[in-house]
């Protein structure tokens, strides 16, 4: 049997980091808090929470991407590990803190 490599897992929760409630976005799975731009090191594929680091993934830089907007890099802060995720700053619910984006894109938070 095949393992899907994204699973919508598109559930509200509560930031560990700055405590933000985030609202579910409606069409894919949000991973990360609209406000600090922080998530939760608990996927192996997007969606599975099938990783028993928990961790809290600090945004550490952001890309623009031409197809896919801009595009964050996690570091992991209690295993190192490195991941990237697209933003949600243009979602109808709670998109992501453009203010951070460019700051994280300009270099100025690292």
């Amino acid at each position: 049997m095949e393992n899907k490599r994204f699973a919508k897992n598109d559930e509200g929760f509560v930031c560990a980091n700055c405590g933000e409630k985030v609202m579910p976005l409606g069409y894919t799975s949000r991973n990360h808090c609209p406000k600090c731009l922080c998530s939760l090191h608990v996927d192996i594929n997007p969606g599975d929470r099938a990783n028993p680091c928990g961790g809290i993934l600090r945004p550490v830089r952001t890309d623009p991407d031409p197809k896919r907007g801009y595009v964050i890099t996690h570091r992991c802060d209690k295993c190192g590990a490195i991941s990237r995720n697209k933003t949600a700053h243009e979602a109808k619910v709670q998109p992501d803190d453009m203010e951070l984006i460019i700051k994280l894109t300009a270099g100025s938070m690292m």
